[in-house]
C-alpha cells in the first residue's frame, strides 16, 4: 500500500506541476504559456467521452494494433525459429531480412499506399512490419541459445524434429519470445499512430493531428493520453500473458524489504526466522508474487 501511495503522489505531483506552470504563464526557456493547463485537458477529455468519435477512434486502433501484432507476432515466431533451425533458410531469408531490418517502419507508408487497395489495410501493413523484426530477432536469438543437451535428451528418448520442436524449442524460446513481443507492442502503437496522422481516415493518431491542424491543444493532449494509457494497457497485458506461459521458469527478484524483516539469526536454536509472504531465503519473492505491481 505505501508502493501504490506513492505513485499516487508522484502522478499527483507532476500533475500539480503541470498545472501551476501552465496557469501562471511561466516563460523561462520552454514556453509553457502555449501549454493547456490540466483542467483544460479534463474539460476537453469529459467533452470527448460523451461524443461517439472518441469511441469510433479508440475502436478503429486497437482493431488495427491487434490484428498487425498478431499477424507480427506468428509471423516473427515462425520465421525465427526456421532461420535459427536451418543453415538453408537462414541463407535464403537472413540477407534479404537484415537489409529490409533498418528500415523504419514508417518510410513504408508510400509503399504501403502504392501495394494495397485500401489505407484501412497499409496501416496494418506497417503495424505488422513494425512489430515482426522485434520478435524475429528475439526468437532467433532465444532459439541459438537453448541448451544443446535438452535436444539430445529427446533424440535418446526416441523423439523427432516435431517432438524436438514442441518440447524444447518453443518451451525453451517462450521468454525470449515474449521480450520480443514486449518490445515489438510498444513499437507498433508509435507507427500505428503515425500511419494514422499520415494516411487515416479515422483513429486516435488521425483525431489527435486533426486537432493540432485546427489549433485545439487540449484535444492534442487528449489523444496523447489516450495513446499512453493504451500502450501501457496492451504492453502491460503481453507481460502478464508472458509470465503465466512461463511459470515453470526459476525466477527471483530481489525484495530489500523482505532483507530487512529477515532476521540474522534465529532466535534460539530451532527456531525459524521470521517468514516474510511471498519471500524466499536471502530477501528474495517470487515473480508470481509481484506480479500486481505491473498493473
Amino acid at each position: 500500500m505505501r508502493r501504490y501511495a506513492l505513485r499516487l503522489v508522484s502522478l499527483a505531483a507532476a500533475l500539480g506541476l503541470w498545472q501551476a506552470l501552465t496557469s501562471l504563464d511561466v516563460d523561462l526557456w520552454l514556453r509553457f504559456s502555449q501549454f493547456p493547463t490540466v483542467s483544460d485537458v479534463a474539460r476537453a477529455f469529459a467533452a470527448r467521452l460523451s461524443g461517439p468519435d472518441y469511441w469510433t477512434d479508440l475502436t478503429d486502433s486497437l482493431t488495427r494494433i491487434l490484428t498487425g501484432f498478431l499477424l507480427a507476432a506468428v509471423l516473427g515466431v515462425a520465421t525465427g525459429v526456421l532461420v535459427a533451425r536451418s543453415r538453408l533458410a537462414e541463407d535464403l531469408l537472413g540477407p534479404v531480412l537484415e537489409v529490409i531490418r533498418p528500415v523504419p517502419a514508417i518510410a513504408l507508408v508510400p509503399v504501403a499506399i502504392l501495394l494495397f487497395p485500401s489505407n484501412e489495410q497499409g496501416i496494418v501493413f506497417i503495424t505488422c512490419t513494425a512489430a515482426f523484426f522485434p520478435v524475429l530477432v528475439s526468437t532467433r536469438h532465444a532459439v541459438r541459445a537453448l541448451t544443446p543437451v535438452w535436444e539430445e535428451a529427446v533424440l535418446t528418448l526416441g523423439g523427432g524434429r516435431w517432438r524436438i520442436l514442441g518440447s524444447v524449442v518453443l518451451p525453451g524460446a517462450l521468454p525470449g519470445v515474449f521480450g520480443g513481443l514486449s518490445v515489438g507492442i510498444g513499437v507498433s502503437w508509435i507507427c500505428v499512430i503515425s500511419a494514422e496522422m499520415i494516411s487515416g481516415q479515422y483513429g486516435v493518431g488521425y483525431r489527435t493531428w486533426q486537432d493540432y491542424t485546427v489549433v485545439d491543444y487540449p484535444g492534442v493532449f487528449v489523444g496523447m493520453a489516450t495513446i499512453g494509457v493504451l500502450g501501457w494497457l496492451t504492453s502491460t497485458a503481453v507481460e502478464l500473458l508472458g509470465r503465466r506461459l512461463t511459470r515453470w521458469l526459476p525466477r527471483t527478484t530481489y525484495d530489500p524489504a523482505a532483507r530487512a524483516a529477515r532476521p540474522a539469526r534465529p532466535a534460539r536454536p530451532g527456531q525459524p526466522a521470521a517468514a516474510v509472504p511471498g519471500a524466499r531465503p536471502g530477501g528474495y519473492r517470487s515473480e508470481e508474487a509481484r506480479d500486481e505491481h505491473l498493473v
